[in-house]
């Protein structure tokens, strides 16, 4: 698009613009939002969103339907920086969330982590150059949810002159669908010769309405494949899935861009988050359960080393978690450990695994040497020295949305192959295979607030207490909650813990807060942060806290250190977990 023009213009195209309806420009396909604005939990989508009309119109409907209770989400990505902020005052004070972003990457939306019930691509199609069009639709279709829908206006009748002046390219409809069905999108409509609402000789209009049946990206499938079918010489493969699952789940900052490929996009990881939470779910197997993850009698694995893991014995997989600091002999032997992690990782599961009657690789390994230290944060900036993992987008955000599916094929195929090998033949009766099923259990065994107790009675000590949900003022009798409930999401952060009401806590158990209550907790959640953490004293405590929020949520960097953006991204997570989980809400 010609960014340029557009911010030039504005004065003059804004007008124009906003001189017509929604319902004047969408009258082909205005049948199908109902529908959508139905679902008490939609995201829409509008790219190239210009100067606010539509995204301002469904924002009004929402806004009517619910009443104060919106759990909604309008998104509107503007390239050009002055038609966004027109776009910006035309909706202020509406529920619109705007993002200076562009097709065919939609970097910060995507960094979002969430999917779309609606992508609304109106006026937009023709800005895309032919090169980019496949891998822009194959971007948006990553971006909607099952069942989700793109909306599609294609521009007919422009001069060369316009073509030139706009950067606006030839379009057809036989070539959008043809990219559709490629990524396992169909048409749902074929609105054909609409005339130019602002009156333009010669010019027309198509639309197309693209649905999304299931996730369209093969990635179900060949993870499934993965973990059930594909030869299993050590649990390695089922091992990385997992740890790559674990990532997506509860690491939505952990991407530290996408890029794309011949294949398509791919999501960038650090390779030492990889070979941390590798680590993380060895430890117990091996040194505490004694599980032998080999079909021969021989314990060792290939990261086992005598100057590493075997440093780390009296270390539990507790340990190895985003936020903890190792100094002294325990750092150095985790740096080792980290590096032997990450060889094997790259020598094994990543070499072996590859597409269904193909030998390209899916899972990409670009390492780096690092030296040994005495002393090691772990946190994002710290778990990239060790270099970058890679894997496709379409991977990434299966494992994402669909973690509470997959992951118990996963462990189930885990403990069938432990059991079939000699040196477990003790668990391989049916009786005892719920011992293996409990070694492979994801969560610190007890859920500990031991230390935001101990914070908070000292902060009782001198100020009164409240709790965050009801404002009500706490004493001896209180719980400390997790505000995005544990069972359901396993998070032991410090940002994830907040004080409660007993008799609220009881009340709210494992549902999920909705928006509205999210929102009205807002100031209160923030002095709590404030108060117990990033006034502490110890420097390491809100050095931990930020390092926890930072990879956790969606859309923050590992720079990030500011309780306002931590709050948008913890809304973020909320949606997300609504999203992909349907759990109730509170």
């Amino acid at each position: 698009m010609s960014n340029d023009y557009y911010n030039s213009k504005v004065q003059e195209i804004a007008p124009q613009y906003l001189s017509l309806s929604f319902d004047q420009v969408h009258e082909n396909w205005v049948h199908y939002l109902p529908a959508i604005l139905d679902k008490p939990n939609a995201n829409i989508l509008d790219v190239g969103a210009g100067v606010g009309r539509d995204v301002s119109h469904i924002a009004n409907l929402l806004a009517e339907k619910y009443q104060g209770d919106n759990q909604c989400r309008v998104y509107a990505v503007e390239p050009a920086i002055q038609m966004l902020k027109k776009g910006q005052a035309t909706t202020k004070g509406q529920n619109v969330h705007w993002l200076q972003d562009s097709l065919p990457a939609l970097d910060k939306t995507t960094r979002l982590e969430i999917s779309f019930d609606l992508i609304l691509l109106s006026a937009v199609w023709m800005h895309v150059p032919t090169s980019q069009r496949s891998r822009s639709l194959r971007k948006l279709a990553n971006l909607l949810k099952p069942g989700g829908k793109i909306v599609v206006s294609l521009k007919f009748g422009m001069t060369a002159e316009e073509q030139h002046e706009r950067k606006m390219f030839d379009v057809s409809v036989e070539e959008v669908e043809a990219l559709a069905q490629n990524l396992g999108l169909f048409s749902k409509l074929e609105a054909q010769n609409s005339e130019d609402q602002l009156g333009r000789d010669g010019v027309y209009w198509q639309t197309l309405v693209l649905q999304m049946p299931d996730d369209g990206t093969g990635a179900f499938p060949f993870i499934r494949h993965v973990a059930i079918n594909d030869g299993k010489s050590a649990t390695h493969k089922l091992a990385l899935l997992r740890v790559l699952l674990r990532i997506a789940d509860g690491h939505a900052g952990a991407v530290l861009r996408r890029e794309t490929s011949a294949n398509g996009d791919r999501v960038i990881l650090p390779l030492g988050l990889v070979a941390l939470y590798w680590v993380h779910q060895y430890k117990d197997l091996i040194d505490y359960h004694g599980l032998f993850q080999t079909p021969n009698q021989s314990p060792n694995m290939g990261f086992m080393k005598d100057d590493g893991w075997r440093q780390l014995t009296h270390r539990t997989s507790a340990d190895f978690r985003i936020g903890n600091l190792f100094i002294g002999a325990d750092a150095k032997a985790l740096y080792r450990t980290l590096s032997a992690s990450a060889q094997n990782i790259r020598d094994m599961p990543c070499k072996y695994i590859t597409l269904p009657n193909s030998d390209t690789r899916v899972f990409e390994v670009d390492a780096k040497t690092v030296r040994a230290k005495d002393s090691i944060f772990l946190d994002l900036d710290s778990l990239t020295k060790w270099g970058e993992f890679s894997l496709p987008e379409s991977t990434w955000l299966a494992l994402s949305r669909y973690a509470c599916w997959i992951e118990p094929v996963l462990v189930s195929e885990w403990v069938k192959t432990m059991a079939s090998y000699q040196g477990n033949e003790r668990l391989n009766s049916s009786d005892k295979q719920h011992l293996l099923y409990q070694a492979l259990k994801w969560e610190e065994p007890v859920r500990s607030t031991t230390d935001v107790r101990k914070r908070f009675d000292t902060l009782a000590a001198t100020q009164q207490m409240q709790c965050v949900w009801s404002a009500k003022p706490l004493k001896q009798e209180y719980d400390i909650d997790h505000s995005m409930p544990f069972s359901r999401w396993p998070n032991n952060d410090l940002w994830n813990l907040v004080p409660s009401d007993s008799m609220v806590n009881n009340n709210k158990r494992d549902k999920l807060p909705s928006g509205k209550t999210l929102n009205a907790a807002k100031e209160r959640m923030q002095y709590w942060w404030a108060s117990a953490w990033l006034n502490n004293d110890k420097q390491n405590q809100k050095q931990r806290f930020f390092a926890e929020a930072n990879i956790a949520l969606p859309g923050l960097s590992a720079q990030n250190d500011s309780i306002d953006d931590l709050f948008e991204a913890l809304l973020l997570q909320r949606g997300r977990l609504k999203d992909m989980q349907q759990l109730s809400e509170w």
